[in-house]
């Protein structure tokens, strides 16, 4: 276990941006990760849980009180009766788990290939992308309980699963959780078949239709591609992919909100009787906010952030850091968004990192 004081937190997300921490500890263990957060609230500390930093705005103020950055890393592999199931500590590396359990001739993780960020954080959000989300797959998270200080257990149906929701979620205030995420096992299928392609655009791409499936070498090949494509793949050379990834969340509203929206907006089914999902990039776009949105030669929002942040320039869901931006310059593009999303069709966008000391 190492600590530092104010250490730039810009340095442990992938939107780049965030002030100092007061205290910084990076927890490489189990034991050192249960004890630097129970050191934290035994001295009253104010504490912010870091993993990958995918999903966390921090404000340019920074976190006064300690941070605790998941190194924890490894794997362990099981099988019973045709089902793989594999452990992983919350700190190892996502992607890195996808293309090990390929490696290992097991499927049903290839479709939520190249999402940056750490295992742990996966059930917290139920991660999803392309058809697929960890709910499908997850069957258990080991966690430590700060209210109780014991180690607990959760099942798939304890962590009530919705859409990028969980039970973990909602018990976590400012990005300080109750429940921090030690190990998450997931239930796999042996054998290189991928599990049923569940999204048109990625079913196109394979040439195969909605629900059949295909080889998961091919899924994780067309996935990683369509990501890229997209800036949702991590590269140092291109700032459409320092981000959050997508910052708003599709909304889900009462059927009647939707049907004032023009019949071509997309809606989709969901669980909850009466509501409908809506696509968050299709309102983007139709409120007249263009890819680019807020650098100089979109003509738009140049007096936002002075092109320092602005939309991606490879889709509309991405609030990017241009190279120096602060966190208040991608604060004020997705502002800017959601005003006047809610301007022209009277739904508000939310948004889906984690805002830390920092609001819309």
């Amino acid at each position: 276990m190492s600590a530092l004081t104010s250490l730039p937190l810009a340095s442990l997300t992938t939107s780049r941006v965030g002030g100092p921490a007061r205290r910084y500890i990076s927890a490489e263990t189990e034991d050192e990760l249960i004890g630097a957060v129970r050191a934290a609230d035994e001295a009253k500390e104010p504490l912010l849980v870091v993993g990958g930093g995918s999903n966390l705005l921090i404000a340019d103020s920074g976190f006064d009180g300690a941070v605790v950055h998941i190194a924890t890393r490894g794997l362990e592999i099981t099988e019973h009766e045709g089902t793989v199931t594999v452990r992983a500590q919350a700190g190892h590396p996502w992607d890195e788990l996808v293309a090990h359990t390929l490696r290992e001739g097991c499927s049903g993780l290839e479709a939520l290939s190249g999402i940056p960020g750490l295992a742990g954080a996966t059930p917290v959000q139920n991660v999803g992308a392309y058809g697929a989300d960890v709910s499908h797959s997850i069957t258990g998270v080991r966690a430590w309980d700060r209210e109780t200080r014991t180690i607990v257990d959760f099942s798939n149906e304890d962590l009530q699963f919705g859409y990028r929701d969980s039970v973990l979620k909602r018990a976590t205030d400012n990005g300080s959780p109750r429940y921090v995420v030690l190990t998450v096992d997931f239930a796999l299928t042996r054998g290189m078949e991928s599990a049923p392609v569940r999204y048109a655009e990625l079913a196109r791409a394979l040439g195969v239709e909605v629900g059949e499936r295909a080889a998961a070498d091919d899924v994780r090949r067309e996935v990683l591609r369509l990501r890229a494509g997209k800036g949702m793949v991590l590269n140092p050379e291109d700032p459409d992919t320092y981000s959050t990834g997508s910052f708003f969340t599709n909304p889900v509203v009462p059927e009647a909100a939707a049907a004032h929206l023009p019949p071509e907006a997309p809606r989709y089914p969901v669980a909850e009787p009466g509501m409908v999902k809506l696509s968050a990039a299709w309102l983007i776009d139709r409120s007249g906010f263009p890819k680019g949105f807020g650098l100089p030669e979109t003509g738009q929002g140049t007096e936002l952030a002075g092109g320092r942040a602005s939309l991606s320039t490879k889709h509309t869901l991405a609030v990017t850091n241009r190279g120096n931006a602060s966190a208040e310059d991608l604060l004020a593009v997705a502002r800017a968004v959601a005003d006047g999303v809610e301007d022209a069709f009277g739904i508000r966008l939310h948004p889906e990192p984690l805002l830390i000391n920092c609001s819309l």
